[in-house]
């Protein structure tokens, strides 16, 4: 009789593990969605977990989406992080673009191309007025290094730039190109010469009220890390694949910003989860083709103190 109950209460004790996991996400199902909730896949898969997403439509802001997770509304979100962030929730600290994030190039109307044409110092970019979002992790680190930001909201901006009310709209490297296709009934352009270059990892960010399914996602991801099914993902995204055709890398003059927001535990010395500047400039040379136009036009619609710092250009970044 003993033994029968032991036996039982085992069984009893193993089913929350055998039942299916529902986790809530909210996507806007832009391009940046679609690669959170393909690593989100890749990695629960590679972990073992039966898991059902609940995947609900929206447009939230970060802050709403923390307050959300924060609350159980949600269970996973994606962002580039800050040290504030990462005191509020659990962050998976693989960068989801490897980076690819902090590096800058500038959307400008397209009367404004002279503007970037002849920049050689950085100082002389302390002239010009640049527009990022309220609230963004960019907005911080831009005003940290000495620049002057016009804040506005995401869609606001492009209108922003339309209208001339700042110089140039930083962009992720791989997020202007479908950004400006899809607007073509504005007068936008993409700068050719420049680039931002500065760490901020894109994160994928737990609820602490599910901190099991933050041990499952770091599981997972480490073994797609070891086997290479997590860098295969990366390369075969289409905005990656858009940074190499168009991005213009190994051309641009790069000027290294400081993220004063950075979480100490950035795990910046591990080589495997960044793009590597000097190979990133490579492919992008090799692999510099067109790219169809219907693949620009589904890609990214990311949502992603002053002091007086003097960052120095280089041929590379």
């Amino acid at each position: 009789m003993r033994k029968r109950l032991t036996l039982l209460l085992a069984l009893c004790l193993t089913l929350p593990a055998l039942a299916q996991v529902n986790i809530a996400l909210v996507s806007r199902d832009d391009s940046n969605a679609k690669h959170a909730i393909a690593v989100i896949e890749l990695a629960l898969d590679k972990a073992g977990l039966d898991y059902q997403l609940d995947i609900s439509s929206g447009t939230l802001t970060a802050a709403r989406q923390i307050q959300d997770a924060l609350d159980g509304t949600i269970d996973i979100m994606w962002a580039a992080t800050t040290k504030q962030t990462e005191q509020q929730l659990i962050p998976i600290r693989v960068p989801l673009y490897k980076g690819l994030l902090g590096y800058r190039v500038f959307i400008i109307h397209k009367d404004n191309r002279h503007l970037f044409a002849d920049i050689t110092d950085y100082s002389q970019l302390k002239s010009l007025v640049f527009g990022q979002g309220r609230g963004w992790p960019d907005t911080d680190i831009m005003r940290h290094n000495g620049l002057t930001v016009e804040t506005g909201t995401y869609e606001g901006l492009f209108l922003m730039a339309d209208g001339q009310r700042f110089d140039a709209f930083p962009r992720g490297i791989h997020e202007p190109w479908s950004e400006v296709a899809s607007r073509s009934e504005l007068e936008l352009a993409i700068d050719d010469n420049l680039m931002f270059v500065y760490r901020m990892p894109f994160y994928l960010f737990v609820s602490p009220r599910r901190p099991e399914l933050a041990e499952a996602l770091n599981t997972g991801l480490t073994i797609a890390l070891e086997d290479g099914s997590f860098n295969s993902l990366i390369m075969n995204d289409p905005t990656v694949q858009t940074v190499m055709a168009r991005g213009n890398i190994a051309k641009r003059r790069a000027f290294a910003l400081e993220n004063p927001n950075l979480p100490a535990a950035t795990p910046v010395d591990n080589p495997t989860l960044w793009f590597d500047p000097a190979e990133l400039a490579a492919s992008a040379v090799a692999d510099n083709t067109e790219q169809p136009e219907q693949d620009l036009l589904t890609q990214s619609q990311d949502d992603s103190a002053t002091d007086n710092h003097e960052p120095q250009p280089s041929d590379a970044p």
